[in-house]
């Protein structure tokens, strides 16, 4: 019972933390404030600058909050398991699972052994927050009227997200309600819902015109899920590039010496267990080997909103030595072992903001604090590299660690973890060129690629994507590129999803036409339309809009005949579709999709970009979207069909018009040498503030696929200067 009430007094002793701020507290702000110095450009990004690394963490935390607080405080709320106090009881189990995997206490003594110079970034961290909260009285927090430097800890890797969001809240909420559990058909996670990841590219001196490195930086996230920022201290600080909201380093971007680009990918970091569990003499225990071992077993009791106070809800949870239970499977518990090293974690993802060149980046990594990212690599002495994962565990290779394993015989335990020189990866290619979208690492530099066959198959067992087949394409034809041309390639309008749909299409509907003549001439149009397609997109291309609609449709068709136990990765499932389609369903399908256009736009002739928009209303979390009010026209797609800028949209209630949620977020194109040069675009604009300059000024940059040039060294800063002042002024 010790852990339910030190639980409860914990909650007790954060909500008494959050009492009005002290006086010498409040001095100490002041002071470090009027050492740091905030100049934001005319773009509104903001260039940070101070003595020590923790000033400008001080600084960078005072200006995120002043764009943004509600997504600063929103992503807290969410690693530190708390929505349930704003959200309500529909939230709880989000909770559960955050608490199953991380707790404050845990936090809050890792926060104490952390290193001198982690512990004053943690400080500043948590002193720019309250100094801004002090200084905006009219702010109203959700709950967290004070933060505490324990709070960046409570991820279990270096950024928000990671690995516990892929674990299932319903499969916990079944367990630990005792309560039946439909299983997710594992079959189309990713085909079912928008592709989110990246695209990152680095080219080698020896195919740019100016004989210097390069490199795409291109994350596909929920839009303004970052924020750009530049930050600059005389410690040798000086990083450019996107900020996740309330973390305190670049997580993708460049310093004067190298950048560096994350992609999401699929080396195996984490391992479901299933655990033979018996209860004896009232005690549960587990089989491990020839021995029962005793499920560790804890008692919490989580808060949520209800009208207007705060219940609470009990509950009893479990641990083997593989990790928490999050799930049961037939007669067996599931449990999920995972990277559980926060500080290791976070120390990588801000000294990699400061690396100097390949060496020095190289041996940041040697923390193996990354668990779910490729890293894609370019430096000022010409050097390009690319790293699959990070942290990766030694396995045996006898198990298939794609499907979740028996807890019970030890040789299932993790063996250690691979040593940076043992994962996948390619530095200075002969092609040239290193492309990776979420997708396999042996097309990452085409005939350059290392061997599939030199590695265990739980390191890499990504699938190859549409995007990566048409980023191969690209930059194997690009002989010479300069900052233009490799925007140009992060833009090519090429659908390669659909250069076997198409014609697959086609020759049905001439099936089912030779065995009847009376095809409607507007669906004969239609298939002309398409025969004739390049399969690229345009804002006023009709065949795009087509393709799209049949499209959803016909996959939609074909995942509804699918065995649960059937998988696919985008490439096969598009061979699926073709082959277990009839030619009158692929016909059938292309009509519909023209009744429903007809029905929505008055005609089935409508172009891509009247119906594909970028809308932004209200800087809200939840963006609402309106097709009465002013849109701008997009000509890229979903990630689906190849789209190397992305852009998922959908419809809303009440829109017949798509507008865009996710995908092409802060992009940058970075050259490196002597000096570098960059350009970059967010959607919308810096500000979340509908009523500021800042808050659409790039839209119409972001829904052409065009950039800005961005000002990194002093003297480019001071001829563009929008305003510069010191936290709280």
């Amino acid at each position: 019972m010790r852990s339910f009430f030190l639980l409860i007094f914990l909650f007790g002793s954060i909500s008494a933390q959050s009492q009005a701020f002290l006086p010498k507290e409040i001095a100490r702000w002041q002071k470090r404030a009027k050492k740091i110095t905030i100049t934001r450009d005319t773009w509104d990004i903001p260039h940070i600058y101070g003595k020590t690394d923790a000033d400008v963490v001080f600084g960078l935390l005072y200006t995120q909050c002043e764009d943004d607080f509600a997504r600063v405080e929103e992503n807290y709320l969410d690693a530190i398991g708390r929505m349930a106090e704003v959200d309500g009881e529909k939230a709880l189990y989000h909770d559960l699972r955050a608490r199953l995997f991380m707790d404050t206490t845990h936090a809050i003594a890792l926060y104490k052994k952390s290193p001198a110079w982690m512990k004053k970034l943690l400080d500043a961290f948590a002193d720019g927050t309250n100094y801004y909260l002090y200084t905006h009285p009219n702010v109203k927090p959700r709950l967290l009227t004070r933060f505490q430097p324990w709070m960046p800890l409570m991820f279990s890797e270096g950024s928000i997200g990671g690995n516990i969001s892929v674990v299932s809240t319903e499969r916990i909420k079944a367990f630990y309600t005792n309560t039946k559990w439909s299983a997710e058909v594992p079959a189309f996670d990713k085909n079912e819902r928008e592709p989110v990841g990246s695209n990152g590219f680095a080219i080698a001196p020896s195919k740019t015109a100016s004989k210097k490195a390069m490199l795409l930086i291109n994350p596909h996230t929920s839009f303004y899920f970052r924020s750009e920022v530049h930050l600059v201290s005389k410690k040798g600080l000086n990083a450019y590039g996107a900020v996740t909201w309330g973390q305190f380093f670049v997580y993708q971007g460049f310093n004067q010496n190298c950048g560096w680009m994350h992609t999401s990918g699929d080396a195996d970091s984490m391992d479901e267990y299933l655990e033979t569990v018996e209860k004896k003499d009232g005690v549960y225990q587990y089989k491990y080997g020839n021995e029962w071992r005793p499920v560790k077993t804890e008692k919490i009791a989580l808060p949520y909103k209800s009208g207007n106070g705060i219940q609470y809800r009990e509950f009893t949870i479990y641990r083997t030595h593989h990790g928490p239970v999050a799930g049961q499977l037939g007669d067996k518990w599931i449990t999920i072992r995972m990277m559980d090293d926060p500080l290791n974690a976070l120390a990588q993802s801000y000294l990699r903001t400061k690396a100097k060149d390949y060496a020095s980046y190289r041996n940041v990594m040697k923390l193996n604090g990354n668990a779910t990212n490729n890293t894609v690599y370019a430096d000022r002495n010409g050097t390009i590299a690319y790293w699959h994962g990070n942290f990766i565990p030694k396995r045996n290779p006898k198990f298939d660690w794609s499907q979740p394993v028996d807890g019970s015989n030890p040789e299932t335990d993790w063996k250690g973890f691979h040593e940076i020189d043992e994962i996948v990866q390619v530095k200075n290619p002969a092609s040239g060129w290193i492309q990776n979208c979420n997708s396999t690492p042996f097309s990452v530099s085409g005939p350059s690629s290392p061997a599939i066959s030199q590695y265990p198959t739980y390191m890499a067992p990504d699938a190859e994507n549409y995007r990566g087949v048409n980023a191969v394409r690209v930059l194997s034809q690009k002989k010479v590129f300069t900052l233009d041309t490799l925007i140009a390639a992060a833009n090519d309008p090429h659908l390669a999803g659909f250069d076997d749909l198409i014609p697959a299409l086609v020759q049905a509907y001439k099936t089912v036409a030779a065995k009847s003549d009376d095809q409607p001439k507007p669906l004969a149009e239609a298939i002309e339309l398409l025969s004739n397609w390049d399969n690229t997109y345009g804002t006023n291309s009709v065949p795009t809009t087509l393709a799209v609609y049949w499209g959803e449709r016909i996959q939609r068709l074909a995942r509804s005949q699918l065995k649960g136990d059937q998988r696919f990765d985008f490439l096969t499932f598009t061979d699926y579709v073709i082959k277990n389609t009839t030619p009158q369903d692929k016909v059938k399908m292309l009509s519909d999709a023209m009744d429903e256009l007809t029905r929505d736009f008055g005609t089935w002739k409508t172009p891509w970009g009247e119906i594909n928009r970028f809308q932004r209303l209200t800087g809200k979390i939840t963006e609402t979207f309106d097709d009465q009010k002013p849109s701008l026209p997009v000509g890229f797609t979903s990630a689906t069909w190849g789209s190397l800028a992305s852009f998922g949209a959908r419809t809303y209630p009440g829109t017949k018009k798509r507008y865009g949620s996710v995908g092409n977020s802060f992009v940058a194109v970075v050259e490196f040498g002597d000096r570098v040069k960059a350009r970059t675009v967010v959607n919308g604009g810096h500000s979340s503030n509908p009523a500021s300059p800042h808050f659409n000024d790039q839209a119409a940059l972001y829904s052409a696929g065009k950039f800005k040039d961005i000002w990194f060294y002093p003297e480019e800063i001071q001829q563009h200067v929008g305003k510069t002042y010191h936290p709280g002024e």
